[in-house]
């Protein structure tokens, strides 16, 4: 046979068995669905066949029949409370810092009180801010003469000088009776902090002064102020003198004597330890 002879019989019989094919497949799909419809159809039928009041009925049945009843179980007591073993919880984390900050701040507070107390507590039993026996005035009269320089008492953070007594009528006009009664008795006690801005005042061998390093200012030999920015003379204490014995009450501090003050006329004796000159 031909070529063209083949294919000309061989196309039509691949169409047919194509046509058959896709004809069966067709058909079994159609089948399928049909048979779908019938079953989905069958159970509708089936559920409206059953009233509303046969399903309940049907339920009721199902819940009072016999072995469906339901046990009832007692309840168990209450466990009696046993409280926690405090060694065997022991201290969190949150308890210890608080505890901690509470504690810290007592004790900090604790301290800055009794700081304050004892700052404003008088001192009664000597030292700065009570009575200060100096000792006897022959001997404190003696130790200035030789040394030249005012008998310094450090407890009491204060100078014993003489007073001359050919100044105490021009004193006794500008000093109040707390200091002149010393004054009269020959002896004055001078603060050493100077009145500017509370530098410690030293004592001036040369020129016989007491003379500020801080800013300058002067005070002849009795405190009284010669030059310097310090408003006033150097402040002073309260003195008495009973059977030769010199008493100095620290807690009586009285003002210095205001700017132009000179009771002794005493002048500068030398050079000054402090640069400045004498002012009146």
């Amino acid at each position: 046979m031909e070529g063209t002879t083949i294919l000309t019989i061989a196309i039509p019989v691949l169409v047919a068995l194509a046509a058959l094919v896709l004809f069966t497949t067709t058909r079994r799909r159609d089948t399928s669905r049909a048979e779908q419809a019938g079953t989905a159809s069958a159970g509708e039928e089936g559920v409206a066949r059953r009233t509303g009041r046969e399903v309940e009925r049907q339920a009721v049945l199902a819940r009072t029949s016999t072995g469906t009843e339901l046990t009832r179980v007692e309840s168990a007591p209450p466990a009696p409370y046993v409280p926690p073993d405090a060694d065997a919880i022991g201290v969190t984390r949150r308890q210890f810092f608080n505890r901690s900050i509470v504690g810290l701040m007592g004790f900090s507070l604790s301290g800055f009180g009794a700081a304050c107390i004892a700052f404003l507590w008088p001192t009664l039993s000597g030292g700065f801010g009570s009575k200060i026996n100096v000792g006897s005035m022959d001997d404190v009269l003696s130790s200035i003469r030789d040394t030249r320089e005012p008998f310094y008492v450090p407890e009491g953070r204060f100078y014993i000088n003489p007073f001359p007594a050919d100044a105490v009528q021009a004193a006794s006009s500008v000093y109040s009776p707390s200091v002149l009664g010393a004054m009269e008795a020959g002896v004055v006690a001078l603060y050493q902090k100077c009145p500017h801005l509370g530098c410690r005042v030293p004592w001036c061998l040369t020129s016989q002064w007491f003379e500020c390093p801080c800013h300058g200012s002067q005070y002849n030999r009795v405190g009284e102020k010669k030059a310097g920015p310090a408003p006033r003379g150097m402040d002073r204490f309260g003195v008495t003198v009973d059977g030769g014995m010199i008493t100095v009450d620290t807690g009586l501090l009285v003002d210095g004597p205001p700017i132009g003050t000179n009771t002794t006329g005493q002048e500068a004796e030398g050079p000054h330890c402090v640069g400045g000159s004498s002012e009146h």
